[in-house]
Order: structure tokens, then sequence, then C-alpha cells
């Protein structure tokens, strides 16, 4: 019977070094023995994995992929060995890639950082912030936090909340260019809105008599690219903008900014999601991750 697992590990140690020489050393072994296995692995399955150099190894699409998998189904071994080592304990421990959008990572995933790392010392965390949707596979993340409808994937995915959402400016905004009372009121005000294509194009506002929802285009001089943005543009007094409430729930508390149209706010929900590739055996490391912060939300 074959060694994968021993396969997958010489692989994922010269992918990683980028080197078979590297590797080899750290395993005992010579480059020639660990250059072998990797071209027995790459005819077993068919497919190139590497583009050998003289200097550095590079993966082709299919060896990204293979080292990804090969990565998560190596970390479950070493989660199933220390539970049964440890007489059933089950003790997280690894690097952890977490990717999450600016607001949300600046408003959750950050202050939550040091008690996880407190709880969990022998974690290692690896947070990358940005309002791009990265694919988990190819950048090798763990856990991306997703918010609004879930495209269809492979991935998995768990609910840790939802946030519903505002309309705001600040009181400065508002002091030099009247409160809108009504909707109708945005054509005479600065929206400002985001400049990628959404579900819905405008903001949507609910009659407080009929219950009739509708459409009402906005327009402004301010475009951005994520909430965290319109939050910064709002504050400085430039608009109005329509967010996620989790944006900016510090800034209304304080006073910095004031919800406005509240009684034409149609309570459409945002739904926020941990996405993580693999099943439902997950390491243990992303498992206890994904508890912590739902139970926290």
């Amino acid at each position: 019977m074959d060694n994968r697992a021993g396969e997958m590990e010489v692989f994922a140690l010269a992918a990683e070094l980028k080197s078979f020489s590297a590797a080899g050393r750290k395993l005992k072994l010579s480059p020639s023995a660990v250059s072998k296995l990797v071209t027995r692995l790459e005819n077993r399955l068919g497919t190139r994995l590497v583009v050998r150099s003289t200097r550095l190894l590079q993966l082709t699409p299919e060896g990204e992929t293979y080292l990804a998998r090969a990565q998560r189904i190596l970390a479950e071994i070493a989660d199933t060995e220390e539970v049964v080592s440890g007489g059933g304990r089950m003790l997280p421990r690894g690097l952890l890639s977490i990717n999450a959008s600016v607001g949300f990572g600046e408003r959750y995933i950050l202050p939550l950082a040091g008690e996880f790392l407190q709880l969990f010392p022998e974690v290692q965390l690896d947070i990358t912030l940005t309002d791009d949707v990265v694919d988990l596979i190819r950048e090798r993340v763990d856990i991306a936090i997703r918010h609004g409808p879930l495209r269809d994937s492979a991935l998995m995915a768990r609910k840790l909340g939802e946030s519903r959402q505002v309309v705001i400016a600040s009181p400065n905004y508002l002091q030099k260019q009247g409160t809108p009372e009504t909707p109708e009121d945005l054509a005479r005000h600065n929206c400002i809105n985001f400049n990628f294509r959404r579900a819905v194009e405008g903001w949507p506002f609910r009659d407080p008599e009929s219950g009739r929802r509708d459409i009402r285009p906005v327009s402004g001089s301010l475009k951005a690219s994520s909430g965290s943005i319109i939050r910064q543009f709002c504050l400085a007094g430039l608009g109005i903008g329509r967010v996620g409430r989790f944006h900016v729930e510090p800034d209304i508390e304080a006073g910095r900014l004031i919800p406005v149209l509240e009684d034409f706010n149609p309570e459409d929900i945002e739904e926020i999601h941990a996405v993580y590739a693999g099943h439902e055996h997950l390491a243990v490391r992303i498992r206890t991750y994904i508890d912590f912060l739902a139970a926290r939300l």
C-alpha cells in the first residue's frame, strides 16, 4: 500500500520551501530522493505539480490545488493524532489564515485576536483585511468572512450573524444641508454609493403606511469600494451613505453619525457567514476559531 500521507508531507514541505534540497535537509533525505517521491506522485496523479528549475520550484495550478488540499489533510491527521495522544482533548494548534472585509475586521476580528490567542496559545493567526473576494484555495485561506448572499460554490459556510442596513450622515453635514424627511428628499443630497455592481441598484425604502417597498435611485459625487470607506466619507461630512450597521454602530452610539429616514427603513438584513474549504471534519484550529467567533457575535 502506497504511503500517500508521506508523499503529501514531502511534496508540501518542498513546495513551501521551494526547494528539493531544503526539504531533503529537513527530512534527512537526499534531494534526488525528494525529487523521485514528487515524480512518483505526479505519475500517479497523471499531471505535473511543479516546474523544476536550477534555483526554485514553482507550482503549477494543479500543484497549487493539490498543496492546499494536502495541507488540510495533513492538518487533520495531526489533529487526530493529538486527540488520541491527549486522551481525547482537542487542542488547536498551528497557523490559521483568516480573511475578512476591512470594516468587519477592524470592528470584530482585530479586537478579538488577543483573547483568542490567550485561550489558544498554540495557534498562530495570519489575518488579512481586504474588501476583495479572495479564492480560498488559491490564496491558502482557512476562513473567510463573507457578507450578503453566498455564491454557489464548493465552500462550506456557517452563519455568524446578520446586520441591518442603515442610512447615515454626520451632524455637520445635516446641519449644513438639512435632514431628509422622506426618500424623495435624497435627490437634493450627495449620496455616497458603492462602485461595484450590486444585486439591487439604488436604495430600498418602505412606505410606513402601506408597507410597500420602493427602490429609490440615488446619486452623488462619491463612490467607494467598501462600507468602511463610505463610513470615512460620512464622518468627514461629505454626504449621506447606506451601509451595514456593524460598520457604524460605535459612531452612532458616540453621536458622530446619525441614522436618517429610519421610518422608511425596509429592515433588509445582510447575513454574515464564515466560509471555508473542506467538509464537516474540520481541522481543530478552524472549527475552534469559528465557534469562538460565533459565540462572541
